[in-house]
């Protein structure tokens, strides 16, 4: 990852990453009457729709936009959709290297609408605190639960996400933690 050497003020700083979510639900151990296998009932079939969502380090501040792919026109509008929600100010994006990510028409649409792209390491999910805000939308909206449809479910995780207070999304997120590695921001 590029080292920024000074943050211009009132910089917006966001982690951002993408979900997938499926209409046939992840399934997780749960609870159940002893000697009964508890009962999740499935459709068989398997829609699906992609979450991408961003976090700002300062604020707890979310965007989420939903897409039916992960593809590089997907990503661009949600690059797009960023430079409306922030107007002028300067956007630093810290990503992974997702191949919607780096694809040589996302970078020039970055450097258009003047959103710096900092790439994190490959292989350190840890590391993105929007990854840390993903993960309890898999267990609490997600697992062992079919949705009437692929829709119902991700506006259920949509608002899940931004039904949090600004404070708990941060916490959630792991930036609140004595150890967050960018706690000097």
């Amino acid at each position: 990852m590029r080292r920024l050497r000074r943050i211009e003020p009132g910089a917006v700083i966001l982690f951002e990453d993408e979900t997938t979510l499926r209409w046939f639900p992840p399934l997780r151990g749960m609870w159940a009457t002893r000697g009964q296998q508890a009962r999740v009932p499935i459709t068989g079939q398997n829609a699906k729709r992609v979450l991408f969502g961003t976090i700002n380090v300062r604020t707890g501040h979310r965007i989420i936009l939903r897409r039916p792919q992960t593809r590089q026109a997907d990503f661009q509008e949600f690059l797009r959709l960023l430079r409306r929600r922030y107007g002028g100010r300067p956007i630093y994006l810290l990503l992974d290297k997702a191949p919607c990510h780096d694809t040589r028409g996302s970078r020039g649409l970055a450097a258009e609408l003047e959103i710096e792209l900092l790439w994190l390491p490959k292989q350190w999910s840890e590391l993105n605190a929007m990854d840390h805000l993903w993960r309890p939308v898999k267990d609490e909206v997600s697992a062992n639960w079919q949705w009437s449809t692929v829709d119902e479910h991700a506006d259920h995780a949509e608002r899940w996400v931004l039904g949090l207070s600004d404070r708990e999304a941060l916490r959630k997120a792991g930036i609140l933690s004595d150890d967050f590695w960018l706690g000097h921001l």
